[in-house]
């Protein structure tokens, strides 16, 4: 699936008829992966490939209303800093206009192992039991 540069505004995802805008902000990210889900749940990353003023951005053409998606950002995992990229970790998009399912608590929830929380990241995968952000259809009242 080929992805294009995009814009880095409006954050969130942006469908505009023939494809779709996503975009989302961080100070910290090395990286960031869009997750596109399928209806069987399976997961295809797609890397964002610009960035603009700590925008992620990306465009990807024939993507559209009901693509449930989600984010992970690959950074600096240093608590005592406050921050805890974990790639893992599947992320909510902050700027979704819908979200489907709910958070299902377990340990893959957790950014750190719940035996030994300060022995360093907790790399399970969390996908499975986070809610997925789904793309609207601005054209429909």
């Amino acid at each position: 699936m080929q992805i294009l540069s995009g814009q880095h505004y409006p954050l969130g995802a942006q469908f505009d008829g023939a494809g779709t805008n996503f975009s989302v902000f961080s100070e910290v990210a090395e990286q960031v992966d869009l997750c596109l889900f399928d209806d069987d749940g399976n997961e295809t990353r797609i890397g964002l490939p610009e960035v603009s003023g700590f925008c992620w951005h990306g465009y990807l053409p024939n993507v559209g209303p009901g693509q449930r998606y989600g984010f992970r950002v690959h950074g600096p995992y240093s608590p005592q800093d406050g921050t805890r990229c974990d790639s893992e970790k599947l992320l909510t998009d902050p700027y979704a206009k819908a979200i489907e399912g709910s958070v299902e608590w377990g340990e893959a929830s957790f950014s750190y192992s719940l035996d030994s929380p300060n022995d360093g990241p907790n790399r399970l995968n969390s996908a499975a039991l986070m809610p997925k952000s789904v793309v609207v259809n601005p054209f429909f009242d």
